[in-house]
């Protein structure tokens, strides 16, 4: 007679497992031959030589894809719930001019659905080989108990390099330099307790449309990736900083790099403001205050340039795909960041 306590009848099936790993090996498997070995080994080897970079700083960087995760999972969209994952995190380095060289995951979940998994991982390594990285693998854990079945937690870290000569921390930032606000295409991972809040309270509200999507499609988009479009810009000396603007939205994280006895003067009314977020103020009533600190209202990332430089920012930008527009620029009085005019919307 076997017993009634094993691992299998405590909600943790090692074979089905061991099944979804397998499957995940071949996505994993990126070919890329940094890589020095494969999934299912203790720990991933990487190659740690970066040819052109003449004195390498390794840049690393955890994220999460915040509450977010809970509304993509229940609608089906884990696809696009991993690319956030790692377009946000990879934005968070490419601010630093770094460039990344693997990206490790995590996920937890209360009970292993193997498709599920899989189509996560999948969107994982899509998002980093679009990104010229391997995702090398990480961590998958069952953990019953601990959350419920279709619940799940996700996690990534990325090692990233950047020549230490080319480092982009804002230290450069002067007076008359020009703010070039770079366009989100959405909430990108900020905001979504409210959102999910806001949802609850209105059945009827992710049906509505929004430019001629639903609500609840275009709060799921997946955070832009800005790499591709800022990679051509890292060496430039006309570029002295980068925010990338996620949770406190354009003031907190703006103030992350401007230095002591600088203010960057945001002009609100140059915000062009997606259709979302007046969506959501309307519903919320929220007033601008509440909107300024808890979404990015239009920009993911606040490129600050030399004025002869900030057309350049714009024009390459733009030849990348990425809207980009002025927004202000730093005055040698006041610290930190400042408002000026009201958003429009």
């Amino acid at each position: 007679m076997g017993s009634d306590f094993t691992y299998k009848s405590s909600g943790v099936d090692i074979d089905a497992a061991m099944e979804a790993k397998r499957r995940m090996s071949s996505v994993v498997d990126s070919g890329d031959d940094r890589v020095l070995n494969s999934l299912g080994a203790f720990a991933s080897l990487v190659k740690g030589s970066f040819p052109g970079i003449d004195d390498p700083v390794l840049t690393l960087k955890m994220e999460e894809p915040g509450s977010k995760q809970l509304l993509a999972v229940d609608n089906d969209r884990v696809e696009g719930l991993g690319r956030d994952l790692i377009n946000h995190l990879i934005d968070d380095i490419a601010v630093m001019g770094a460039e990344p060289v693997a990206v490790l995951d995590t996920i937890v979940c209360g009970q292993l659905q193997g498709d599920v998994v899989v189509r996560l991982v999948e969107s994982m390594a899509a998002a980093c080989k679009d990104h010229g990285c391997p995702l090398v693998g990480g961590e998958t854990s069952e953990q019953p108990g601990v959350l419920k079945e279709g619940r799940y937690v996700l996690s990534a870290a990325v090692i990233g390099v950047v020549d230490r000569k080319h480092i982009i921390d804002g230290g450069r930032i002067e007076p008359g330099d020009v703010l070039v606000g770079i366009a989100s295409n959405g909430l990108h991972t900020n905001g979504y307790s409210l959102v999910r809040k806001l949802l609850s309270a209105n059945p009827g509200l992710g049906n509505e449309r929004v430019d001629g999507e639903s609500f609840l499609d275009v709060v799921l988009r997946p955070h832009t990736a800005y790499l591709p479009g800022l990679r051509g810009l890292f060496r430039e000396d006309g570029l002295t900083g980068l925010a990338h603007i996620t949770g406190g939205g354009i003031h907190d994280n703006l103030a992350r790099i401007i230095p002591e006895g600088r203010c960057a003067e945001v002009d609100l009314s140059a915000l062009r403001v997606p259709s979302v977020f007046k969506k959501i103020r309307e519903v919320a009533s929220l007033d601008d205050a509440e909107m300024l600190k808890t979404f990015n209202m239009g920009i993911g990332v606040v490129a600050v340039a030399r004025a002869a430089f900030a057309d350049r920012v714009v024009a390459h930008l733009g030849e990348h795909g990425h809207e980009a527009y002025p927004i202000g620029r730093v005055v040698a009085t006041g610290n930190g960041v400042s408002f000026t005019g009201r958003p429009n919307g």
